[in-house]
């Protein structure tokens, strides 16, 4: 049984998620930390339930979602993994920082990339792996069919879709990539986006006026 906490970390506001097994292995998805305190709260969480901290993952690679990964990686000598396609805005997060007024150490490039091949929690916690290009070119969600929840990144939103005007954004290939892969998802999955509050794909198919 998977067992996801969401924290809402930095100035953007990005939700970021630990999610853990039942053996207590557990995966960080977009560690945002920006300060000492977002750091603390996120560890205190990790060690009061005894979890091993296995892998940092990431939904994509805009810096807002990147702000946490050098501390981890560093502390904890862990794994950074994401999909291949969004490995040039690491190597520009700094000035792309500096443009929101952000003061971003380098963050680390990635030791390996991940794609739609692969699942997180082999097994019965089985998480897959879904990519949905146009918010980034690499942007990518995950999945749980047997507890039917989305870990959605800036993909989908409650009531909206990620911005395409970034570096790699597309607009059509977002909207398409969301209608083919994500809304023949069950209509009671519940939908974890990247910014905001949660929702389900059913109440983005009814309501969302960008899937219209």
């Amino acid at each position: 049984m998977l067992k996801l906490k969401s924290f809402v970390f930095n100035p953007f506001q990005v939700n970021s998620f630990v999610l853990s097994n039942a053996s207590n292995e557990c995966v960080i998805i977009d560690a945002a930390c920006s300060n000492e305190e977002e750091f603390s709260r996120l560890e205190s969480y990790i060690t009061q339930n005894n979890l091993n901290l296995k892998m940092l993952v990431n939904t994509h690679g805009h810096v807002d979602h990147l702000l946490g990964i050098k501390y981890f990686k560093d502390k904890y000598n862990l794994p950074f993994k994401m999909h291949k396609d969004d490995a040039f805005l690491i190597e520009t997060a700094v000035d792309h920082g500096r443009l929101f007024g952000l003061n971003v150490q380098q963050p680390p490039l990635p030791d390996d990339f991940l794609s739609e091949k692969e699942v997180l929690f082999p097994g019965e916690d089985e998480i897959q792996i879904i990519h949905v290009p146009g918010h980034s070119p690499g942007s990518l969600v995950f999945y749980s069919a047997r507890q039917n929840f989305l870990i959605a990144g800036d993909v989908l939103f409650a009531g909206s879709i990620g911005r395409t005007d970034l570096p790699g954004g597309d607009y059509e290939v977002l909207i398409e990539g969301i209608k083919k892969k994500l809304l023949k998802l069950p209509g009671d999955c519940k939908v974890y986006p990247g910014h905001g509050p949660s929702t389900s794909i059913e109440d983005e198919k009814m309501y969302n006026s960008f899937l219209q």
